[in-house]
């Protein structure tokens, strides 16, 4: 492969970018969620089941586009901690449900302002009414 074709991935390759700017905002958002003691996937993670009706392990990973079994794995130091349960399901003995504990919320309701804040932050950096434009293209991807 000639190097010109390396330079054409570097500067074109939109898989590269994305991942590039994925790495540097979960790199900023792990920065702010340090002091309740979340990274930002557990912070995505335990959001993502602050619902009012329990949501199945295949419904979470749906939403976070992981494989169940990374869900997982993810789950399981947050169950260590107190801040969420699984359960058998009780209409579907196969499936799981997740549960966020009080003490999840709790922590949920400490970390959100310092999510809110670096988010601000972060909107700050994208071009002034860019963001909508950036979810939406990201949103088209996924």
């Amino acid at each position: 492969m000639p190097f010109a074709a390396t330079l054409e991935v570097r500067d074109a390759c939109l898989c590269l970018h994305v991942q590039r700017a994925a790495r540097a905002l979960a790199r900023r958002f792990d920065d702010a969620l340090r002091p309740v003691e979340l990274t930002s996937g557990q912070f995505s993670l335990l959001t993502s089941l602050n619902r009012p009706e329990p949501p199945t392990i295949g419904n979470v990973a749906a939403l976070l586009a992981m494989d169940r079994t990374t869900l997982t794995a993810n789950l399981k130091p947050l169950e260590r901690r107190g801040l969420l349960k699984i359960a058998v399901d009780k209409e579907d003995k196969r499936s799981r449900r997740l549960t966020i504990t009080t003490a999840g919320r709790a922590l949920l309701q400490k970390a959100y302002p310092l999510w809110k804040a670096a988010h601000v932050e972060v909107e700050f950096l994208i071009a002034p009414g860019s963001a909508e434009n950036l979810r939406n293209a990201l949103r088209s991807l996924a």
